[in-house]
C-alpha cells in the first residue's frame, strides 16, 4: 500500500493560470515597494545578499539594491528558480492572501482524493519549486479552506530540483520511508522520469492542454 501520496503543485493540484496570470504578477507589482518596506528584514537582507551575489558569479558585476529588485522582477519574466526570487515572493504573496487580495487554488478533485488519503490512514506531501511557505499559503488560504491540517510534508527544492532523481532519492531519507512506498503525481513527464528513476510510483496530471507521456496518465484524481 501506498504510504505517502507525493504532489506536485502547478498543473497538477492548481491552475497553471493561477500562478502566472495572479501570483506573478502580484509579486511583480509589489516587489519594490515590499523590499523598500521590509529590507532591514532578516528574510529580506538574505534574500538580497544571494542575489547580488549570484550575479556577482554569473555576470561580475556589483547591484545597488534598485538593481537588485529590477533583477528580481526580471527573474519573475523569466520564470527563474532561484531561492532568493522565491523567499520574497512567499513573503509578499503571505501579504495578498492575508488581505484577502486572493485564494489558492485547488482544482475541485483535490479535496476530495485527500480526504481519501487520510481515510485509509496514507500520508499527503507537497513538492514543488516554490517555496514551502508558499506552498503552505496556497493550501493554507485555498478555495476549500486551510487544508494544511491534512498534508505531512512540503519540500521546495531546498531537496534538489525536481528534474534529479537524488531530490526524490532525498526526500525518500527524509520521511523514512523507501521510494516504493511513494506515489508522485506530476504533470511534467521529466519529474515523474526523475521520480521513477528514484523508484517511486509515478501518475501524469493531464489538465486540460497536457500533453500525453509515455506515463499513465488521469484526467483527474476522480478516476485515480
Amino acid at each position: 500500500m501506498t504510504k505517502l501520496y507525493l504532489f506536485d503543485i502547478e498543473g497538477t493540484t492548481t491552475d497553471i493560470h493561477f500562478v502566472h496570470k495572479v501570483l506573478f504578477p502580484y509579486s511583480f507589482e509589489k516587489m519594490e515597494e515590499f523590499i523598500l518596506g521590509h529590507k532591514n528584514m532578516a528574510p529580506v537582507i538574505e534574500a538580497i545578499n544571494q542575489v547580488i551575489q549570484t550575479v556577482s558569479e554569473e555576470e561580475g558585476k556589483e547591484l545597488s539594491l534598485a538593481e537588485v529588485i529590477e533583477k528580481l522582477k526580471f527573474w519573475i519574466t523569466t520564470d527563474r528558480k532561484h531561492p532568493a526570487l522565491k523567499q520574497i515572493q512567499g513573503l509578499i504573496w503571505d501579504s495578498g492572501y492575508s488581505n484577502g487580495a486572493f485564494k489558492g487554488h485547488l482544482y475541485s478533485d483535490v479535496l476530495p482524493f485527500f480526504k481519501k488519503i487520510i481515510a485509509q490512514n496514507s500520508m499527503i506531501g507537497i513538492y514543488s519549486s516554490g517555496s514551502v511557505h508558499a506552498q503552505k499559503l496556497i493550501f493554507g488560504f485555498s478555495v476549500f479552506g486551510d487544508l494544511t491540517p491534512y498534508i505531512s510534508y512540503f519540500f521546495d527544492t531546498k531537496v534538489g530540483m525536481k528534474r534529479d532523481g537524488a531530490s526524490y532519492l532525498n526526500i525518500s531519507k527524509a520521511t523514512n520511508l523507501s521510494p516504493s512506498d511513494i506515489h508522485f503525481f506530476s504533470d511534467i513527464p521529466q519529474e515523474l522520469a526523475a521520480a521513477q528513476e528514484a523508484g517511486m510510483r509515478v501518475t501524469h496530471l493531464l489538465r486540460e492542454g497536457t500533453e500525453k507521456s509515455e506515463f499513465t496518465g488521469i484526467k483527474s484524481f476522480d478516476e485515480f
